[in-house]
């Protein structure tokens, strides 16, 4: 890829327009950077304020300086991508476009290509410049915890950073654990075996280890007890040394049982403890584990607490919409509690008697 800037001013009072030239010699990445039918270049123009041009295998960007230095930015990134052995998608774009709104010092391309595992030609990466951030905390510290609406990766990044040092053997095993709140832990009451009973809240754990692991080495892995996914319940009593361990749906932990699981932790073991402090099941008038830990351990050395928001959502638009959706509502409804606290001052609890008076 070549640039080269051209600027040219139409007057005084004009403002000046500059224009970049940018020859992209083959014709399988320029083809890969247009998309089906244009839809990226489309896609690009609709988010640049430059005027964009393409003509054979060279693309024009006129409009101000400073804007074609933008786009002459993302374009560079794009091809990176593409030279790297990436096939460009609508979504990367959008996710490119972001990370260069941010003018944050990594690069998209570094981002989006930062491979943590690959089985079958399919790789694993973080998406997001938070994911990014996220991983990088696990390698950094001993103990992560990962906060943020469904979507954003959480657990299954931790997943896979988990099986990446299973194989680089730099632990002996993994443990994946979740609470099982809507059986409040009393799951005998349900019908079925043990297996039976504890399956249904385990399920998104297995789904994942499939998704990163060979499906006939799981059972197998499973019974030398490389890999257990238990309860939460299951953890009290023990210590877990040389292991990853991953703790899921963690705001529906209660602070006792965030302690007795934080306080597992043995020599050469990490832990990742993942959740949505928006969605707990906990019953009426519970406080969540996760909520509190935050107040007790954030100055905490080696334990980091990695904040993944909307904008780390990598699933459907819609959800990362959904979720900005429910943070408003639900800040609407706390300031309008607010505001019907303080609408009646000075009534007291008891019937709205003022104290000291007589009837």
């Amino acid at each position: 890829m070549t640039g080269t800037p051209n600027e040219s001013s139409t007057g005084s009072t004009s403002p000046v327009r500059a224009q970049t030239k940018i020859s992209v010699n083959d014709p399988k990445i320029m083809v890969n950077l247009l998309g089906a039918k244009d839809e990226i270049l489309r896609l690009i123009e609709r988010n640049l304020d430059s005027d964009v041009h393409v003509r054979g295998n060279e693309i024009t960007i006129t409009g101000d300086p400073a804007e074609n230095a933008t786009a002459e930015r993302l374009f560079s990134e794009l091809i990176e991508l593409i030279e790297k052995g990436e096939t460009l998608s609508v979504d990367a774009v959008r996710r490119t476009l972001r990370m260069l709104e941010e003018n944050t010092s990594e690069r998209p391309a570094e981002v989006l290509t930062l491979n943590i595992l690959s089985r079958r030609g399919r790789n694993i990466r973080p998406k997001t410049l938070g994911q990014k951030h996220y991983v990088d905390a696990i390698d950094k510290n001993t103990i992560v915890f990962g906060i943020g609406p469904a979507g954003t990766g959480k657990t299954y990044l931790a997943m896979a950073k988990a099986v990446q040092a299973l194989q680089a053997k730099l632990i002996n095993r993994i443990i994946l654990t979740r609470p099982a709140v809507e059986a409040g832990e009393r799951l005998g009451f349900l019908p079925g075996t043990l297996t039976e009973k504890i399956d249904p809240y385990l399920r998104p754990l297995y789904d994942a280890l499939h998704d990163m692991l060979d499906p006939e080495t799981i059972p197998r892995l499973m019974a030398a007890g490389t890999i257990e996914v238990a309860p939460l319940a299951y953890m009290r009593g023990r210590t877990l040394n040389d292991a990853f361990i991953i703790l899921d749906e963690a705001q529906n932990t209660t602070p006792e049982q965030m302690k007795m699981f934080l306080t597992r932790l043995g020599f050469g073991a990490k832990i990742v403890v993942t959740g949505d402090v928006t969605q707990v099941d906990l019953p009426g008038g519970t406080s969540s584990g996760l909520k509190v830990v935050r107040e007790i351990l954030r100055n905490v050395e080696d334990v980091h607490f990695a904040e993944l928001s909307s904008s780390d959502v990598v699933r459907h638009r819609l959800v990362a919409e959904i979720v900005d959706a429910y943070a408003r509502f639900d800040e609407a409804q706390e300031q309008q509690a607010a505001q019907s606290v303080h609408a009646v001052p000075g009534r007291a609890a008891s019937g709205g008697r003022t104290p000291g008076r007589r009837r």
